[in-house]
């Protein structure tokens, strides 16, 4: 069985807990490289193109993520 069809069989506050886990997941990845840009220490290459806000990555995929997880929890709780 795909890895589609097993999420679309789960019920709707494991998927929600699901898609929330993964925007956790972007979140700590927006967090990383937002460090990673900051500790550079060449300060014309923070300029060139390709910057991306990744503090405003970060605040979004956390809330967003945080919100899907708070609500799947009291029945990803009742079923254990």
């Amino acid at each position: 069985m795909n890895l589609f069809a097993q999420f679309a069989l789960l019920s709707d506050a494991a998927q929600l807990a699901a898609v929330g886990g993964a925007f956790w997941a972007f979140a700590a990845l927006a967090m990383l490289m937002e460090r990673r840009r900051a500790r550079r220490r060449d300060v014309a290459r923070l300029e060139q193109v390709g910057w991306v806000p990744w503090t405003g990555l970060f605040m979004i995929a956390a809330i967003i993520g945080g919100g899907c997880l708070a609500m799947s929890l009291p029945v990803v709780l009742g079923s254990l």
